[in-house]
């Protein structure tokens, strides 16, 4: 396994403000990366210029080997990588299969000219479904299939859109903070999903969170940025013990 994302010398200024100043690191492939620091530290604006939704001043993003930095974020998504949201972005009043089956790519039922003929998308429909329930499956909302999305918890939410992500096809997912807000058995349960994706689907996660109580038992590598600079890179311990994290979190 080699390096899936590179950062390389990535900076983001908002006038006089260094949001990110130079920032470098890379996330293996297939690894599970968590993304930390206090508020204000550069997390959320990194993660927006990976994902597209801001172009870096200076520096480059480098994904399977090609440079996306300025890409927009239907772009980046259709190279594999993609973004869920702290609070879900999920279709409130459509079901929770639903939900799964609309992230599939290519279905030929959403075409303009085949749509009319039944059969050219019926069975494409059918194993969609199948795969959804697969997913469904995997990510523990089964039994909910044919309830509303509105209708699930604040961390039901998050396995959805974590669902619709797999479903899509994507190999690299960035997460903001998926158990903000969570009761921490549910959040526990999230983790271990994000595990169990990770082995069984060879998906590479990249996550920015706060609870680290419970997300850096489940981790591979930890990244902590202050201020907008990076601080440390490596296992959860080493860098939850290193003095400039310890400083950055005690003087946030």
């Amino acid at each position: 396994m080699g390096t899936a994302l590179q950062v390389e010398n990535v900076s983001k200024l908002f006038g006089s403000l260094r949001a990110v100043d130079d920032v470098s690191f890379g996330v293996e492939d297939q690894s599970l990366t968590i993304l930390i620091g206090p508020n204000g530290s550069g997390k959320t604006t990194l993660i927006n210029m990976i994902s597209g939704f801001y172009k870096p001043d200076s520096g480059r993003v480098v994904y399977n080997g090609k440079d996306i930095a300025g890409l927009k974020p239907h772009k980046v998504y259709k190279l594999g990588l993609a973004r869920t949201f702290q609070i879900p972005a999920l279709f409130w009043k459509e079901t929770v299969l639903e939900n799964v089956m609309v992230a599939k790519r290519g279905n030929p039922g959403e075409s303009f000219l085949k749509a009319p003929i039944a059969a050219s998308w019926k069975r494409v429909e059918e194993q969609t479904a199948e795969e959804a329930f697969r997913v469904l499956q995997i990510i523990g909302l089964s039994k909910f299939w044919n309830q509303t999305a509105v209708s699930l918890s604040g961390g039901q939410m998050k396995l959805l859109e974590i669902g619709r992500v797999l479903m899509s096809g994507a190999k690299t997912i960035l997460m903001d903070e998926p158990i903000s807000g969570v009761n921490p058995t549910l959040a526990h349960d999230i983790f271990s999903t994000l595990q169990k994706i990770r082995v069984d689907y060879g998906i590479t996660f990249l996550i920015v969170e706060h609870r680290l109580d419970i997300a850096l038992g489940y981790v591979d590598e930890a990244i902590a940025m202050a201020y907008g600079k990076l601080v440390a890179v490596g296992k959860p311990d080493t860098v939850m013990s290193d003095p400039r994290v310890v400083e950055a979190y005690l003087g946030a």
